[in-house]
């Protein structure tokens, strides 16, 4: 069709960068028309180290998902993490100015721009302005034009990133792969529009998703994102640990992770023995099962304990009745919702993809790229999602990297 636009949604990870080219209709209507993946190299916890082996695998991955698709993308919708991108919470409030307190929407707009004016540090630039609900002397309210009321309240949560990092993602897929970059979106937010419904953010969801070198998350309260930020901890820190205390090569300690590791200790762990490398050359050896789990356990004690600090009086069962939402490929961790329900004190599972994503889509891996297509569908029909792109942003980074 001449008026549908064919979009690709870019996830580079540390560990794989996943692509799907995705088909876009008016009227809300998306198809998804090929996935394609690659292994990732040069990225460590969401920052690109090595620029040009980060290029050659983006173009793998593309270039596999235009083939399956028999489609050329038109544009790039790029997830974003690292521990670069940092968030803060802003509040502003306005008087009414008409003479009878009815809100207008001159009235909205001055307090719009007064929750937005914050300066930044130099080198940051916000990549989204999540908006929180408004109150009217002290009252939430979705839409307060027209009603009567003398203060006019509004809070946003605003997501920044470092300038040159996001320069360097845009050019990337732009000046190295020949693709219009149109929108950034923080990889947090991205996973948590594919995998968690609108009625469970209203009374309140934690998603996690956990990568090999970093963890994700989002949380919602009354259908708004309340906080998000990225934890430097993944699934390669257990294949460290493992490599490490078991004394056997990444690999190995990798293969080890997959077959035997498991989040608790229980009965049949305790007693158990297993082959470490598991070909019984010489070389191999018969090691408790225990020994694996301990170090499996210790590490995803720690990544939640992180989050219960960072998080801490934001945690509340009343507050996040929807629970944890756990996602990514280290969420396959067996035991990883019993140990994350023990420290985090809320009901936690496994994420669920849409129920008309094809079997070979519904896997975590590809979760964050199914929220940047959502956010695609959005923005080619005007439909609001939960962030918002500052104005000006892409124009700003275009220029940055000499990108006309």
């Amino acid at each position: 069709m001449s008026d549908s636009q064919i979009v690709a949604a870019i996830d580079i990870g540390t560990s794989k960068v996943a692509v799907l080219i995705g088909e876009i209709f008016p009227g809300e209507r998306l198809n998804i028309l090929g996935a394609g993946q690659a292994s990732s190299v040069g990225v460590r916890k969401g920052d690109i180290l090595d620029f040009m082996a980060v290029c050659h695998c983006t173009h793998a991955a593309l270039l596999a998902a235009e083939q399956n698709a028999r489609a050329q993308a038109d544009v790039a919708f790029l997830s974003q993490s690292g521990a670069h991108l940092d968030g803060f919470y802003q509040t502003a409030a306005v008087t009414v100015s008409s003479a009878d307190n009815r809100v207008r929407a001159a009235d909205k707009q001055r307090l719009l721009a007064e929750a937005r004016k914050k300066e930044l540090p130099a080198g940051r630039l916000a990549i989204h302005h999540i908006r929180n609900p408004f109150k009217l002397d002290g009252r939430l309210v979705t839409e307060p034009e027209g009603m009567q009321g003398e203060r006019l309240e509004i809070g946003f949560w605003t997501i920044t990133g470092d300038e040159s990092r996001l320069g360097n993602a845009i050019h990337l897929v732009n000046g190295y792969n020949g693709l219009a970059v149109k929108d950034l979106i923080v990889s947090s937010v991205a996973t948590a529009n594919a995998v968690t419904p609108d009625a469970e953010k209203k009374i309140g969801a934690l998603v996690l998703d956990i990568g090999s070198g970093a963890t994700d998350y989002a949380l919602y309260r009354q259908g708004h994102l309340v906080a998000t930020g990225v934890i430097p901890v993944g699934g390669d820190h257990i294949t460290n640990d493992l490599s490490l205390g078991l004394r056997v090569s990444r690999k190995h300690a990798e293969k080890v992770k997959l077959n035997f590791g498991q989040a608790f200790i229980d009965a049949k762990v305790r007693s158990e023995k297993v082959w470490m490398v598991g070909d019984k050359a010489v070389g191999d050896r018969y090691i408790p099962r225990l020994a694996i789990c301990q170090i499996v356990e210790a590490r995803v004690e720690e990544l939640f304990n992180i989050v219960k600090k960072r998080l801490g009086p934001l945690l509340t069962p009343a507050d996040v009745a929807a629970g944890v939402i756990l996602t990514g490929g280290t969420s396959r961790l067996a035991g990883i919702e019993a140990v994350a329900q023990r420290i985090l004190g809320l009901s936690v599972r496994r994420a669920a993809e849409p129920d008309w994503l094809t079997e070979s889509l519904r896997g975590p891996e590809f979760s964050t790229a199914v929220g940047l297509l959502f956010f695609a569908l959005s923005a080619e029909n005007n439909v609001a999602l939960s962030a918002r792109r500052p104005s000006g942003l892409m124009g700003r980074l275009a220029s940055l990297v000499g990108i006309s």
